[in-house]
């Protein structure tokens, strides 16, 4: 029995093929060439032998080697800050300040009142300081940046008191005590994993204490026969000893969600007042602009990081402190920022307003996959509010004959691709991470996912 493997067509016989031709007019030449190579080196793999249609075999190759790998998505999973995702999408003014400052030179770093030199650390300054209740603040690149630049600039060779329960791993195998060592500081635990109290501190307190280091635990909840100081209460004992108290808030949340039951996490505006020298959060999770580290406090504090030499390797680029910047504005009119940041019109949508979507997009959907609804709940995500379940209305559908699974599949290669949750051995959809504006491409991406 002969091996079809031994008859492959060499890559230039493939190149004068018409199908494969014809994709040279729309794609790179180099690109084809290495697509035909794969495929070529791919037939000589498989025990099959060579594929029915060379042609399609090399397009599907060099489509995917000239789509971007970074691509928008709709989200119908009802996880709001999914990080795998891109956490927060970026409110209307906020996208467009970044087009507007990407698309030519702007005053990133110039004055134009001098004409001279400015500084790029001034563009959210007051705003974030405002609305932080602050008297400074600084932008760098991420939360992990912020308080690696807090700890380096404070305690660098010093110690560093945390409760032993604070020493948390978050996703990607950030995990505290690891960013203090990178830091110079170095780690002192004090209390127990479920308990520490304020005299476990003071005793702690020495002459190589640097600062006093709180970790909000967003990612989980302690409960039962825990005992935690207050911000205020540490913030005191740091001041008697003459050390920062730096206090890492996670999210960023500047709103008050209590009225739609979110509660438990810190906001900022809170943990400064209660008297943290530097309070750290990120950008892009509870606030709702982009990826970036926020320092807010006494102007000492920030001054003092914004002097370390780290403080320029971890800074923010213009396309960030663009979109921070027009975020941060919308706060200045909370009902507003509610309105239209993404991430808190979706915290705060009516249970009532999600049925009704839910109802619309039930009837839309291909009767095929005999779409019906039921009561459901969406999360955070992001690590805040970890415990909260947020009451919505799903839609399930029945998959083919593929399987939820398979059917979940061909929507993620869609284009655009759909990401779902599956449960039961059913596809389920979420409204309240759809945005506006999506339903129809959702409701095609079913249809196409069915044809394929």
């Amino acid at each position: 029995m002969s091996d079809t493997r031994r008859a492959l067509p060499s890559v230039d016989k493939l190149l004068r093929d018409p199908g494969i031709a014809a994709l040279l007019t729309r794609a790179p030449r180099n690109v084809v060439v290495a697509a035909a190579r794969e495929a070529v080196e791919r037939a000589r793999r498989r025990r099959a032998g060579p594929p029915e249609d060379w042609a399609d075999e090399v397009r599907e190759l060099v489509a995917r080697r000239i789509q971007p790998s970074l691509r928008p998505v709709l989200n119908a999973t009802g996880v709001v800050l999914h990080t795998n995702l891109g956490r927060a999408p970026l409110a209307d003014a906020a996208v467009r300040a970044v087009g507007a400052v990407a698309a030519g030179y702007s005053t990133l770093e110039y004055d134009l009142s001098t004409g001279a030199r400015g500084s790029r650390a001034d563009h959210c300054r007051a705003l974030l300081a405002g609305l932080a209740g602050a008297g400074d603040a600084l932008v760098v690149n991420n939360a992990a940046g912020a308080l690696v630049l807090a700890l380096a600039s404070h305690a660098r060779g010093r110690e560093v008191l945390i409760s032993r329960g604070e020493l948390i791993e978050i996703g990607g195998a950030f995990r505290i005590p690891d960013i203090l060592e990178r830091s110079g500081a170095t780690l002192r635990e004090v209390g127990t994993t479920n308990r520490t109290h304020l005299e476990d501190y003071r005793g702690a307190l020495g002459p190589e204490t640097g600062a006093i280091l709180t970790v909000h635990r967003s990612n989980f909840e302690q409960r039962g026969f825990v005992a935690t100081p207050e911000p205020a209460a540490l913030a005191a004992l740091a001041r008697e000893a003459g050390v920062p108290y730096l206090h890492d808030v996670g999210s960023g949340l500047l709103a008050d969600l209590a009225p739609w039951g979110l509660s438990g996490e810190p906001r900022v505006p809170d943990a400064v007042a209660a008297g943290a020298d530097l309070v750290l959060f990120s950008g892009d999770k509870l606030l709702g602009g982009p990826q970036a580290g926020c320092l807010a406090g006494t102007r000492d504090a920030v001054q003092r990081a914004a002097r370390d030499p780290l403080a320029r390797a971890l800074r923010a680029d213009k396309l960030t402190l663009a979109a921070l910047e027009a975020t941060l504005a919308l706060y200045l009119d909370p009902e507003r920022a509610r309105v239209e940041v993404p991430v808190l019109r979706m915290l705060t949508a009516d249970a009532a307003a999600l049925a009704r979507r839910a109802e619309e997009l039930r009837a839309r959907s291909p009767a095929a996959l005999a779409a019906t609804l039921e009561p459901g709940s969406s999360a955070v995500g992001g690590g805040a509010f970890s415990e909260a379940l947020l009451p919505t209305t799903l839609v399930a559908l029945a998959p083919p004959p593929t399987g939820a699974h398979g059917f979940a599949l061909r929507l993620r290669l869609g284009e655009p691709p759909l990401v779902v949750r599956v449960a039961d051995d059913r596809v389920l959809l979420d409204p309240r991470t759809i945005l506006p504006g999506q339903d129809d491409d959702v409701i095609r991406a079913l249809a196409a996912a069915l044809e394929e």
